[in-house]
């Protein structure tokens, strides 16, 4: 996926929806880079066609008084990538990665990372939540986020949904009404 930047997002175009369907030896990765690394990492693995997720979000900002649009990495240095050994290796000699951190859970990471995907393609407006504190886990009824699931947050009076990769106690959130929300037993 490209986005308006035409800078590489996902690798292949399936990668999120058919993972598992991928040689064997492979597993996720999250790759911890240098700071502002994200992109020219992403452009790096993916000449070696090595599948990888690199969540960006449109940003606005004034810079000399022209209104300007970017596309920053939705989770700051980190690339997410199904990777073999051998291909994490490779990502390694880039010298843009700090540190490769193994997922545990990657039917877990995987599901959060289809639910940010389809946030951002959404084009709602997203925040950033860094740090997250559990709170009632909520599926979302209706509308364009129907199904999806996450944490519902109250913040300056609004609702919000909170979707979160819980590897990386990192999320972002959406403003939402509570009537569409129906709450999820926690697990036991």
């Amino acid at each position: 996926m490209l986005s308006a930047m035409d800078e590489p997002t996902l690798f292949p175009e399936t990668l999120l929806d058919d993972w598992t369907a991928g040689p064997s030896g492979r597993q996720w990765w999250a790759l911890h880079t240098k700071p502002r690394q994200e992109k020219a990492l992403a452009r790096q693995i993916l000449r070696y066609e090595i599948p990888f997720y690199l969540p960006l979000v449109k940003k606005r900002t004034v810079y000399r008084g022209q209104k300007v649009v970017s596309f920053v990495p939705l989770f700051a240095s980190y690339v997410f990538t199904y990777a073999s050994n051998e291909e994490r290796v490779c990502a390694l000699t880039t010298k843009r990665v700090v540190q490769t951190l193994a997922v545990g859970n990657a039917e877990e990471l995987v599901f959060d990372l289809r639910q940010f995907r389809r946030l951002i393609e959404s084009n709602a407006p997203l925040t950033l939540e860094r740090r997250i504190v559990p709170g009632n886990r909520v599926r979302v009824l209706r509308g364009s986020f129907m199904g999806m699931e996450g944490v519902v947050l109250k913040r300056r009076g609004e609702t919000r949904l909170l979707v979160a990769i819980n590897f990386l106690q990192q999320g972002a959130s959406v403003e939402i009404d509570d009537f569409c929300l129906e709450k999820i037993d926690s697990p036991e």
